[in-house]
């Protein structure tokens, strides 16, 4: 079974690898959004999943570089991946992808899916939600729907979304230079804001989200997070009005997630990293992802387990926001690691599949991977 692995890997990668970089879509390798999760992940990298090696994703290769002892190339050389932990490892193509895998190509291929029009998280975590996508996606290939990325839906998705492969070379190039681009109209830097979305900051610079999508090289389907900062045409902005209602289940960005993640990990004693690494493996810290079956937010909580939470564990109510959710969540995992009596593993595994079933069945297979992967994650974050 080992060596017939090895053998589809090997498909894998030369059928990637045959795809010169130069075919890669508008100016994008999807390689390089493996790389952005996980400088995301490291806290490090605030712009969006957009597979664009600007001048945000090289900084926090620089950033990623000096905290490991590294030089500070600005690339994502094999030393760096190898520095960033089982997020970094390994390139999209090296093995073939089912329920349960982790890594950078799983978070290449939801990227892939999403720039599709699919709707999963981008947490390099092949959960069910990924699943179902990765079916979508091979149905619409005439394909086989399994839910298994193997060598032909590997080529139908390239074929749509050219992945180049770079054996011994860095990921994340600088930038090139487009002279032939200053002619374009001088451009000012917004910062987004609570409640504000692409089209509001559209209309409040009379633009079109089309043309800030453009300048800014977004899909206009993705969640617009609090502090991005958008290139807008200079000189056309018009009064702005402060938006005062509340929203739940904002998408918050990465540094604050954090925050409030360390804050109530601190609060009930609970370790930090592991804290992070679950809620990353949750939601990729998206406090706006709703699931299929109604978990929300960072810590993807279903309405039952948010209600214990408060009314059992907290003892009072809870805003439905980042916070309260944040709370909520690592009020829950330390109630289960106080049952379990600091059993990490058993603890993960009665928040994946149920606190009961674990006593009466033990840890479920379809468990295993996650637990594994949080325990990995939290020695890097």
């Amino acid at each position: 079974m080992r060596t017939r692995i090895l053998l589809v890997g090997a498909v894998l990668a030369v059928a990637v690898a045959a795809i010169p970089a130069s075919l890669a879509s508008d100016g994008r390798n999807p390689q390089t959004a493996g790389l952005q999760v996980a400088l995301r992940a490291q806290g490090l990298y605030r712009g969006p999943i957009d597979a664009i090696s600007g001048p945000g994703t090289v900084e926090a290769v620089r950033a990623f570089q000096r905290i490991e002892g590294l030089p500070a190339t600005g690339l994502a050389d094999a030393r760096t991946r190898a520095a960033l932990g089982p997020l970094g490892r390994p390139l999209f193509g090296a093995r073939p992808l089912k329920r349960g895998a982790f890594g950078w190509d799983v978070a290449v291929l939801q990227f892939l899916l999403v720039r599709q029009g699919i709707s999963v998280p981008v947490n390099a975590y092949f959960d069910a939600p990924t699943s179902h996508g990765v079916r979508v996606m091979q149905q619409r290939l005439h394909l086989r729907a399994d839910g298994v990325v193997g060598p032909h839906t590997l080529r139908g998705l390239v074929s749509r979304e050219p992945v180049p492969l770079a054996h011994g070379v860095a990921v994340a190039a600088r930038p090139k230079a487009h002279p032939h681009r200053s002619h374009h109209r001088r451009t000012t830097v917004h910062v987004v804001r609570a409640g504000e979305s692409l089209s509001s900051v559209a209309r409040h610079y009379r633009t079109t989200v089309a043309r800030l999508a453009r300048l800014n090289h977004l899909d206009p389907s993705h969640v617009l997070l609090i502090g991005t900062r958008l290139k807008v045409p200079h000189g056309r902005h018009v009064q702005h009005t402060a938006t005062t209602h509340h929203v739940a289940y904002r998408t918050q960005s990465v540094a604050s997630v954090r925050t409030l993640l360390d804050h109530w990990a601190l609060h009930y004693g609970v370790n930090v990293h592991l804290v992070r690494a679950l809620a990353w493996m949750e939601s990729g810290y998206n406090n706006a992802l709703v699931s299929s079956v109604g978990a929300r937010g960072i810590m993807q909580l279903l309405p039952s387990t948010f209600r214990f939470a408060e009314s059992v564990l907290i003892g009072h109510h809870l805003r439905h926001d980042a916070n309260g959710n944040v709370r909520a969540g690592v009020a829950y995992i330390a109630h289960l690691l106080r049952d379990f009596h600091g059993n990490r593993r058993l603890a993960l595994a009665g928040w994946y599949q149920g606190e009961g079933a674990v006593r009466k069945h033990g840890v479920y297979k379809v468990s295993k991977p996650f637990v594994k992967a949080v325990l990995a994650l939290a020695k890097r974050m």
